[in-house]
């Protein structure tokens, strides 16, 4: 075979090569499989209890939202006993705005306002979820909450934001739990859904309530 192509095959090989590799890079830095972040600590309450409820949470998810006022309601109640932690686990394949929600909710806490953000994504998940534009909404809550818009901007599109959030979903895939959300752990353990529904009117603040108290009493004994 003549030199000259076994040389422009070599090269070929190598050119293509580096590209995947660059592309690889470039998917791993996005999707929650590499990172070079570390895994969020959104925590509110005074855990007074030693009792930690984790939700892994998609802010376009609908079930997440429903799940969301009888979460603060529940929370509220048991502020002083419990820590409540939020992690990101945007589901991007089915929720293309839920990755730019995670960056906001971010972007926010860097000016030491998350859970306001938070708050504010889940109260008005319907006027974003579907939108075009959905960072100039984003915005307009940066500026409701009296943040600098241009620091949020720049977080927003940081690579300390992405690393964070794809710190958490690496950290998910480590649960051995498929991907759906929201999905709990209550002190380390998986908890089924079901424990927080009420059948008659869905998720419920006095069923969450519950099965945090008798984890609360089990910790006393």
């Amino acid at each position: 075979m003549d030199r000259r192509f076994l040389a422009i095959l070599a090269g070929l090989v190598i050119i293509f090569g580096g590209i995947f590799a660059v592309s690889q890079h470039k998917t791993g830095s996005s999707d929650g499989t590499s990172s070079g972040g570390q895994p969020t600590k959104h925590i509110e309450g005074q855990g007074k209890a030693g009792v930690t409820l984790v939700e892994y949470g998609d802010y376009e998810c609908p079930v997440c939202s429903e799940y969301y006022l009888p979460l603060k309601q529940a929370e509220s109640q048991l502020s002083s006993q419990i820590y409540f932690q939020f992690s990101n686990l945007p589901l991007t394949s089915i929720h293309p705005n839920a990755y730019g929600a995670a960056r906001a909710a971010e972007a926010a806490g860097l000016q030491n306002q998350y859970w306001q953000m938070h708050d504010l994504l889940y109260a008005n998940q319907s006027a974003w979820a579907s939108s075009s534009k959905a960072q100039t909404i984003f915005d307009g809550y940066a500026r409701q909450l009296g943040l600098n818009v241009t620091k949020f901007d720049q977080d927003y599109a940081s690579s300390q934001v992405n690393d964070s959030i794809s710190a958490d979903m690496t950290a998910f895939g480590k649960t051995g739990q498929a991907q759906a959300t929201p999905t709990f752990f209550l002190d380390g353990k998986f908890i089924d859904n079901s424990q927080f529904i009420d059948p008659a009117t869905g998720p419920s603040a006095t069923k969450i309530v519950q099965v945090l108290q008798a984890e609360i009493t089990a910790k006393i004994h």
